[in-house]
Protein backbone atom coordinates (compact mmCIF):
# COMPACT_ATOMS: atom_id res chain seq x y z
CA UNK A 1 0.00 0.00 0.00
CA UNK A 2 2.20 2.94 -1.42
CA UNK A 3 1.81 6.06 0.87
CA UNK A 4 0.73 9.18 -1.18
CA UNK A 5 1.51 13.36 -0.58
CA UNK A 6 -1.93 14.66 1.10
CA UNK A 7 -3.18 17.66 -0.39
CA UNK A 8 -5.85 19.26 1.86
CA UNK A 9 -5.87 21.02 4.75
CA UNK A 10 -5.50 19.40 8.68
CA UNK A 11 -2.26 17.59 7.40
CA UNK A 12 -1.58 15.77 10.64
CA UNK A 13 -4.68 14.26 10.32
CA UNK A 14 -4.44 12.93 7.21
CA UNK A 15 -0.78 11.62 8.05
CA UNK A 16 -2.58 9.81 11.00
CA UNK A 17 -5.26 8.53 8.90
CA UNK A 18 -2.11 6.93 6.12
CA UNK A 19 -0.29 5.80 8.89
CA UNK A 20 -3.25 3.58 10.85
CA UNK A 21 -4.66 2.35 7.49
CA UNK A 22 -1.00 0.97 6.99
CA UNK A 23 -1.46 -0.61 10.25
CA UNK A 24 -4.93 -2.03 10.07
CA UNK A 25 -4.49 -3.25 6.17
CA UNK A 26 -1.49 -5.78 8.39
CA UNK A 27 0.98 -3.65 5.99
CA UNK A 28 2.43 -2.91 8.80
CA UNK A 29 2.20 -5.67 10.88
CA UNK A 30 1.93 -6.03 14.68
CA UNK A 31 5.73 -6.35 16.36
CA UNK A 32 7.43 -4.39 12.74
CA UNK A 33 9.20 -1.17 13.34
CA UNK A 34 7.95 1.37 10.66
CA UNK A 35 9.82 3.60 8.28
CA UNK A 36 12.20 6.54 10.10
CA UNK A 37 10.91 9.73 10.71
CA UNK A 38 13.06 11.11 7.54
CA UNK A 39 11.99 8.63 5.49
CA UNK A 40 8.07 9.34 6.46
CA UNK A 41 8.38 12.88 5.34
CA UNK A 42 9.85 11.55 2.00
CA UNK A 43 6.97 9.12 1.53
CA UNK A 44 4.56 11.73 2.73
CA UNK A 45 6.16 15.30 1.33
CA UNK A 46 5.05 16.94 4.65
CA UNK A 47 7.27 18.65 7.34
CA UNK A 48 8.82 16.61 10.41
CA UNK A 49 6.68 18.11 12.91
CA UNK A 50 3.71 17.05 11.28
CA UNK A 51 5.04 13.33 10.88
CA UNK A 52 6.42 13.46 14.64
CA UNK A 53 2.92 14.71 15.49
CA UNK A 54 1.13 11.74 13.98
CA UNK A 55 3.26 9.52 15.26
CA UNK A 56 3.24 10.94 18.86
CA UNK A 57 -1.02 10.49 18.58
CA UNK A 58 -0.81 7.23 17.21
CA UNK A 59 1.69 6.41 20.36
CA UNK A 60 -0.74 7.90 22.88
CA UNK A 61 -4.00 5.96 21.24
CA UNK A 62 -1.84 2.69 22.17
CA UNK A 63 -0.99 1.47 18.30
CA UNK A 64 2.72 2.44 18.58
CA UNK A 65 5.35 2.53 20.42
CA UNK A 66 8.37 4.66 20.71
CA UNK A 67 11.53 3.27 21.82
CA UNK A 68 14.20 5.73 21.85
CA UNK A 69 17.13 4.34 20.19
CA UNK A 70 15.64 1.95 18.54
CA UNK A 71 12.59 2.94 17.22
CA UNK A 72 8.94 2.91 16.50
CA UNK A 73 6.85 -0.11 16.57
CA UNK A 74 3.76 -1.21 15.91
CA UNK A 75 1.79 -2.62 19.10
CA UNK A 76 -1.98 -2.96 18.22
CA UNK A 77 -4.40 -2.64 15.00
CA UNK A 78 -6.86 -0.60 16.47
CA UNK A 79 -7.26 2.20 19.36
CA UNK A 80 -9.61 -0.40 21.35
CA UNK A 81 -6.61 -3.00 21.00
CA UNK A 82 -3.89 -0.26 22.16
CA UNK A 83 -6.41 0.04 25.01
CA UNK A 84 -6.83 -3.01 26.05
CA UNK A 85 -3.36 -4.12 25.76
CA UNK A 86 -2.70 -1.58 28.57
CA UNK A 87 -5.35 -1.80 30.72
CA UNK A 88 -4.61 -5.92 30.92
CA UNK A 89 -0.89 -5.95 30.71
CA UNK A 90 -1.32 -7.40 34.83
CA UNK A 91 -4.55 -9.36 34.48
CA UNK A 92 -4.39 -12.44 36.55
CA UNK A 93 -3.18 -14.89 33.91
CA UNK A 94 -5.96 -17.48 35.15
CA UNK A 95 -8.59 -14.90 34.29
CA UNK A 96 -7.11 -14.64 30.92
CA UNK A 97 -7.17 -18.45 31.02
CA UNK A 98 -11.00 -17.60 31.22
CA UNK A 99 -11.38 -15.16 28.93
CA UNK A 100 -9.64 -17.39 26.43
CA UNK A 101 -11.66 -20.39 27.27
CA UNK A 102 -15.15 -18.67 26.60
CA UNK A 103 -14.60 -16.57 23.58
CA UNK A 104 -12.69 -19.83 21.88
CA UNK A 105 -15.18 -22.32 22.65
CA UNK A 106 -17.98 -20.05 21.54
CA UNK A 107 -16.16 -19.44 18.55
CA UNK A 108 -15.39 -23.10 17.94
CA UNK A 109 -18.84 -24.16 18.32
CA UNK A 110 -20.45 -21.39 15.67
CA UNK A 111 -17.22 -22.47 13.65
CA UNK A 112 -18.30 -26.48 14.06
CA UNK A 113 -21.73 -24.71 12.14
CA UNK A 114 -20.63 -22.58 9.64
CA UNK A 115 -17.16 -23.48 8.58
CA UNK A 116 -16.51 -23.17 5.09
CA UNK A 117 -14.27 -25.38 2.76
CA UNK A 118 -11.96 -22.11 2.56
CA UNK A 119 -12.27 -21.61 6.36
CA UNK A 120 -11.08 -25.62 7.09
CA UNK A 121 -8.20 -25.28 4.08
CA UNK A 122 -7.04 -21.87 5.84
CA UNK A 123 -7.34 -24.36 9.17
CA UNK A 124 -5.20 -26.67 8.03
CA UNK A 125 -2.66 -24.73 6.52
CA UNK A 126 -2.42 -22.95 9.64
CA UNK A 127 -2.03 -26.19 12.07
CA UNK A 128 0.34 -27.49 9.95
CA UNK A 129 2.32 -24.20 10.51
CA UNK A 130 1.94 -23.76 14.24
CA UNK A 131 3.41 -27.62 14.21
CA UNK A 132 6.09 -26.64 12.26
CA UNK A 133 7.18 -23.99 14.52
CA UNK A 134 7.08 -25.99 17.52
CA UNK A 135 9.67 -28.12 15.48
CA UNK A 136 11.77 -25.60 14.85
CA UNK A 137 12.02 -24.89 18.45
CA UNK A 138 11.52 -21.29 18.11
CA UNK A 139 9.37 -19.43 21.02
CA UNK A 140 8.09 -16.58 18.87
CA UNK A 141 7.21 -18.23 15.90
CA UNK A 142 5.53 -20.65 17.45
CA UNK A 143 3.53 -18.09 19.45
CA UNK A 144 2.66 -16.16 16.39
CA UNK A 145 2.13 -19.36 14.47
CA UNK A 146 -0.48 -20.90 17.32
CA UNK A 147 -2.15 -16.92 17.81
CA UNK A 148 -3.15 -16.99 13.87
CA UNK A 149 -4.71 -20.36 14.24
CA UNK A 150 -6.97 -19.29 16.75
CA UNK A 151 -8.17 -16.38 15.22
CA UNK A 152 -8.77 -18.46 12.01
CA UNK A 153 -10.94 -20.64 14.17
CA UNK A 154 -12.33 -17.46 15.49
CA UNK A 155 -12.83 -16.12 11.82
CA UNK A 156 -14.85 -19.21 10.75
CA UNK A 157 -17.22 -18.81 13.22
CA UNK A 158 -18.62 -15.56 10.96
CA UNK A 159 -18.91 -13.51 13.60
CA UNK A 160 -17.44 -10.59 12.86
CA UNK A 161 -18.04 -8.98 16.25
CA UNK A 162 -16.86 -12.27 18.14
CA UNK A 163 -13.98 -12.08 15.33
CA UNK A 164 -13.15 -8.30 16.31
CA UNK A 165 -13.43 -8.67 19.90
CA UNK A 166 -10.85 -11.50 19.69
CA UNK A 167 -9.10 -9.02 17.56
CA UNK A 168 -8.11 -6.38 19.71
CA UNK A 169 -7.91 -8.68 22.67
CA UNK A 170 -4.45 -10.35 20.51
CA UNK A 171 -2.09 -8.69 22.23
CA UNK A 172 -2.99 -9.91 25.37
CA UNK A 173 -3.39 -13.09 24.54
CA UNK A 174 -0.31 -13.39 22.98
CA UNK A 175 1.31 -11.99 26.05
CA UNK A 176 -0.01 -14.59 27.93
CA UNK A 177 1.07 -17.41 25.60
CA UNK A 178 4.56 -15.87 25.47
CA UNK A 179 5.08 -15.35 29.44
CA UNK A 180 3.65 -18.97 29.28
CA UNK A 181 5.94 -20.82 26.51
CA UNK A 182 8.71 -18.47 27.64
CA UNK A 183 12.13 -18.55 25.98
CA UNK A 184 12.19 -22.55 25.34
CA UNK A 185 9.68 -24.72 24.17
CA UNK A 186 9.41 -27.52 26.55
CA UNK A 187 8.31 -31.12 25.29
CA UNK A 188 5.49 -31.57 28.16
CA UNK A 189 4.20 -27.90 27.16
CA UNK A 190 3.18 -28.99 23.73
CA UNK A 191 -0.97 -29.19 23.14
CA UNK A 192 -2.49 -31.01 20.59
CA UNK A 193 -5.24 -28.94 18.05
CA UNK A 194 -5.74 -31.39 15.77
CA UNK A 195 -8.77 -33.09 17.66
CA UNK A 196 -9.89 -29.26 17.57
CA UNK A 197 -9.69 -28.84 13.86
CA UNK A 198 -11.20 -32.31 13.58
CA UNK A 199 -14.14 -31.50 15.42
CA UNK A 200 -14.80 -28.21 13.54
CA UNK A 201 -14.20 -30.36 9.83
CA UNK A 202 -16.78 -33.07 11.64
CA UNK A 203 -19.63 -30.22 12.37
CA UNK A 204 -19.41 -31.19 15.94
CA UNK A 205 -19.87 -28.09 17.90
CA UNK A 206 -20.09 -29.30 20.99
CA UNK A 207 -17.11 -31.55 20.81
CA UNK A 208 -15.13 -28.54 19.19
CA UNK A 209 -16.35 -26.32 21.82
CA UNK A 210 -15.52 -28.64 24.94
CA UNK A 211 -11.37 -28.84 23.10
CA UNK A 212 -11.47 -25.18 22.66
CA UNK A 213 -12.38 -24.55 26.09
CA UNK A 214 -9.87 -26.50 27.89
CA UNK A 215 -6.83 -25.57 25.71
CA UNK A 216 -6.48 -22.88 27.71
CA UNK A 217 -6.25 -24.44 31.13
CA UNK A 218 -3.07 -26.80 29.60
CA UNK A 219 -1.50 -23.58 30.16
CA UNK A 220 0.90 -22.84 33.72
CA UNK A 221 -1.03 -20.43 35.76
CA UNK A 222 -3.23 -20.18 38.70
CA UNK A 223 -6.60 -18.65 39.29
CA UNK A 224 -6.80 -17.10 42.21
CA UNK A 225 -9.33 -18.83 44.73
CA UNK A 226 -12.35 -16.65 45.93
Amino acid sequence: MPLTSPRRSALADQVIAQLRAQITSGEWPVGSRIPTEPELVEQLGVARNTVREAVRALAHNGLLDIRQGSGTYVVATSELAGVMNRRFAAAEPGHVAELRSALEASAARLAAERRTPQDLRQIDTLLERREQAWESGAAEAFVEADATLHMAIVSASHNEVLAEIYADLGGVLRDFLRADVGEELRPEAHMDHARLVEAIRAGDADRAAAEASAHPFGCRLTVPGP
